[in-house]
């Protein structure tokens, strides 16, 4: 066993401390609660789902249909046991449930999507057996044949997504713009974000993403937030290694929405080990360069911690002859500030990390990776993420470090 008698009754009596503690964050308690609530339902059906579908491909007993029903009901708590875990310093238990909950996670995932296409496609037949008055009997899969092809397919693209994870790719861009000094020549950025190192992003996925930026040579490395997962403990030797990447003019990050989970204080005292200057709501001038905002990931206000200062505050009175660089958690705009920057970095999509996931994060950004090019002559660049949330897999959605490279254009206006 991974977890002993003791460690229970020591993980029961802190569950108790905690749940008695008053709740200093203004309703913190509630809110947690409530997304735990919303999570498990949603992974619940999902599990249900699946369930309904080994069902009824397979004649199972009543012997062999509990215990199966009692692991899916496991699984579908698996990633709040794992944060458990992660709390009361039960490393080794945490790691390996991570890993099952999580590859299992992507898994159940890509199943689902298949098995609807196939449900799809039943029901295209119902309405064409229907619309032509005719037999189509022969054109249905049997329950179990479609249980077996959506559990084949899934488990090679979870395979494949796996593999795709662990490459890391660097995409380049160039940014013109006459406010970049023509001595200079050219400035490079490169941006990380999205790492979520914790459990499943450890030293070994660092070193391969740590190994692009070296290769890139930056200028300065920015990261647009959640580099961290959900816990800080025991992983200072990957902030050492953030640290000892030399970057003449500097290391910048933002909060993400998972420094305000792991909790901020402790996530903030962890990026500055790793040697970034964290930007809440400040400018950096960068040797007269260009200027570097940063603002607070929106997660702030859920967390009754209101961002320092909003985009407009902080970026209306810059100099218009300047380059700005907005550094933002999300890839939204703010349509009061998106005049009195050049260019904004975010994350935070993953790029969907598991098709058709994709076609979701679509719908609710302007732009889900890659550049967009905004109606005043600003930028936005959204980054695929360089690391994983939850499971270890990207399937059509590669990781990336950015490589930008700002240069002087003369202004023809």
């Amino acid at each position: 066993m991974f977890i002993s008698v003791p460690d229970i009754i020591n993980i029961t009596r802190n569950l108790v401390r905690l749940a008695s503690t008053e709740d200093s964050g203004g309703g913190f308690i509630l809110r947690l609660f409530a997304f735990l609530a919303v999570f498990v339902t949603l992974y619940g059906l999902l599990h249900f789902y699946a369930f309904i579908k080994i069902r009824g491909a397979f004649d199972l007993s009543r012997g062999v249909r509990i215990p199966l029903a009692c692991l899916l009901l496991f699984m579908v708590f698996s990633p709040v046991i794992v944060r458990v875990l992660e709390r009361f310093g039960l490393e080794t238990s945490a790691w390996v449930l991570a890993h099952m909950g999580y590859i299992w996670m992507g898994v159940l995932f890509l199943f689902v999507c298949t098995s609807f296409l196939i449900d799809l496609y039943h029901l295209s037949c119902t309405a064409g057996a229907w619309l032509l008055g005719r037999n189509l009997d022969r054109w249905f899969l049997t329950s179990r044949s479609a249980f077996l092809i959506a559990a084949a397919a899934s488990t090679l693209a979870a395979i494949y997504g796996g593999f795709e994870a662990a490459n890391i790719r660097t995409e380049q861009i160039t940014i013109r713009s006459p406010k970049i000094p023509k001595e200079l020549g050219r400035f490079r950025i490169v941006q990380i974000s999205d790492l979520h190192l914790g459990q499943i992003v450890g030293e070994e996925r660092l070193e391969k993403i740590l190994t692009k930026v070296r290769e890139a040579r930056p200028d300065i490395l920015v990261s647009t937030g959640d580099l961290l997962d959900a816990q800080t403990d025991n992983i200072s030797k990957v902030a050492d290694m953030i640290r000892a990447v030399s970057t003449p003019y500097g290391k910048f990050a933002v909060t993400g929405n998972h420094e305000f989970y792991a909790g901020l204080e402790r996530s903030l005292a962890f990026m500055e080990d790793a040697g970034f200057n964290v930007l809440r709501g400040d400018i950096k001038d960068i040797r007269g360069v260009i200027l570097v905002a940063g603002v607070d990931d929106e997660a702030a206000n859920r967390f009754g911690l209101p961002r320092t200062k909003s985009e407009a505050q902080l970026l209306s009175h810059l100099s218009a002859d300047r380059f700005v660089l907005l550094l933002k958690h999300r890839p939204l705009l703010d349509r009061m500030s998106d005049r009195h920057f050049d260019l904004q970095l975010s994350g935070h999509t993953h790029g969907g990390q598991i098709f058709p996931f994709t076609l979701l994060i679509k719908m609710l950004y302007p732009v889900d990776a890659g550049l967009l090019k905004l109606q005043d002559g600003a930028f936005l660049y959204v980054s695929r993420g360089s690391g994983t949330w939850g499971p270890p897999i990207r399937f059509l959605n590669p990781p990336e470090i950015t490589v930008i490279d700002l240069v002087h254009e003369k202004n023809e206006g």
